[in-house]
């Protein structure tokens, strides 16, 4: 994957080289910054992680699945 800025109509050096085929270019979204819950909701993911805490991916899908 590669992010390009592009003017426009000037060819970006990242397209040049790729090999023919289909591609998808889409513009990209400013990306916004974690809110501080957001990212201390995050240390504690990992934190629990790393504790052995984790759950398996059939437990998280069920209980996804559970709420919508």
């Amino acid at each position: 994957m590669a992010i390009i800025e592009w003017n426009g109509s000037d060819i970006p050096e990242a397209l040049r080289h790729l090999p023919a085929g289909r591609y998808v270019v889409e513009p990209l979204e400013e990306l916004r910054s974690l809110s501080a819950d957001e990212e201390d909701g995050l240390v504690q993911a990992i934190a629990s992680l790393r504790e052995g805490r984790g759950l398996e991916h059939d437990q998280v899908r069920s209980r996804v699945l559970r709420r919508a």
